[in-house]
């Protein structure tokens, strides 16, 4: 698979500044969030960009016949390509990908932002979520370099309350 980088930890000297890729995906997210495109086209439009880079068919079918019948959560969580293509494409600022991915992007950041609002009254306090993530040496010493500073991800972030489950999925991923 292809390995994707990320700035998720500023390589700045001054450590309160985000790495310009933070301007670029911002930029991308008010776009993609005020284009309402319709979904049946852009399905198709991801239909065709997936064949040219052979994703298992049978991962595009079930998409393209089921997409209306699950949530986008239910489809980011899911073991099919789009997760990795949509972190890949975000990650690396892949606008082709970014934009044939437009529309789901798009409807998670929605149904993300719905169920933020939803729970927000049952979290008043804060609580810790895990999630393991591979990086290089460098990207690795740029996150302890930026501590107390600021971070930025250009990808949505799968954690979880159980620490246990990360670290198996990092162990086994790698």
């Amino acid at each position: 698979p292809k390995r994707c980088t990320s700035d998720a930890a500023s390589n700045e000297p001054n450590r309160n500044q985000l790495p310009p890729t933070y301007m670029y995906s911002v930029i991308f997210k008010d776009i993609v969030l005020e284009i309402n495109d319709d979904d049946a086209e852009s399905v198709k439009a991801l239909e065709i960009y997936c064949k040219k880079r052979n994703i298992p068919e049978a991962e595009i079918n079930d998409l393209k016949r089921r997409y209306h019948q699950k949530s986008p959560v239910w489809w980011y969580t899911r073991e099919i390509f789009l997760y990795g293509m949509l972190n890949c494409g975000l990650r690396s600022l892949d606008m082709e990908a970014m934009s044939k991915l437009g529309f789901f992007i798009r409807s998670l950041h929605l149904q993300l932002k719905q169920l933020h609002q939803e729970q927000l009254a049952n979290f008043r306090k804060p609580f810790t979520v895990y999630r393991g993530q591979g990086m290089t040496k460098e990207d690795f010493q740029n996150l302890l370099d930026s501590k107390g500073g600021l971070l930025s991800f250009n990808n949505f972030l799968s954690t979880s309350k159980k620490s246990f489950i990360n670290h198996a999925t990092f162990l086994t991923a790698y």
